[in-house]
């Protein structure tokens, strides 16, 4: 995603910035071009309030996450999707092992280290299959490589729910917990590839595509009348009222 694929929470459109900073810690939010709603009002929430939103699989959060939390220029995207990567796996390999403990005759039958390579083997070929089948998916879909990264991102980013399996490590859950996180994951995967796919972005969707000038122009507008209107605010000062005060004949 390029520095400048801003998006709106509201209607996805893109923004060329989401606010204005006048000094530290003092920041105006920028509106849409195109909805004329503020682009993105999770700039100035919490983050527990953003991880409540994402559990309760709101739209507006799933593309401040996706569009506008992570900064290209600051954040290298290949490096995230391998740390992803490694870490679901771990965690795919505890529920695994969690669902296999559930089994008394594997767990005592099975020696520890032909366990783990049991695990292992299963972990790495389910998501290899999966990772296959995406490719080949997408490839008759998308014919950009960024885009198709930028998906394949989407759904590890919105695959967030696996970190519930942690809990387990504290407290005892019945099994059947397992089962709804991997609900919640699929939901919430699918929240994600809609929001992505439903993007104005995307030829031939029903949304109106604007073209890049049309969008600068929008933005340009919205900043002037964003910059415009605190100005006129502000009180007259001494310099101001004496300019307006008429000459003497």
């Amino acid at each position: 995603m390029a520095a400048s694929e801003h998006r709106c929470v509201g209607c996805g459109f893109r923004v060329k910035s989401l606010f204005i900073q006048y000094s530290p810690g003092n920041i105006r939010l920028m509106k849409c071009g195109n909805c004329k709603e503020v682009a993105d009002e999770y700039i100035e929430c919490e983050r527990m309030i953003i991880f409540i939103d994402l559990i309760l699989h709101r739209p507006k959060v799933y593309r401040h996450v996706l569009y506008n939390a992570i900064n290209p220029a600051t954040v290298n995207i290949q490096h995230l999707l391998w740390k992803l990567v490694f870490a679901y796996l771990l965690l795919d390999c505890y529920r695994s092992l969690l669902l296999r403990k559930s089994d008394e005759e594997s767990s005592f039958s099975d020696s520890p280290v032909l366990l783990s390579i049991k695990v292992l083997i299963g972990v790495l070929s389910a998501n290899a299959a999966f990772i296959i089948s995406f490719a080949i998916a997408t490839k008759g879909l998308l014919n950009e490589v960024s885009r198709r990264r930028e998906i394949m991102l989407g759904i590890f980013i919105s695959s967030y729910f696996k970190i519930f399996l942690l809990a387990m490590l504290v407290w005892e859950f019945p099994m059947s917990v397992i089962f709804f996180v991997d609900i919640l994951l699929l939901t919430s995967n699918s929240m994600a590839l809609k929001d992505m796919w439903d993007s104005p972005m995307n030829v031939g969707h029903q949304h109106i595509v604007a073209t890049p000038s049309e969008c600068h122009r929008k933005d340009e507008e919205a900043v002037e009348a964003e910059v415009e209107a605190p100005l006129d605010s502000y009180p007259e000062n001494a310099t101001t009222m004496a300019r307006k005060q008429p000459k003497a004949s």
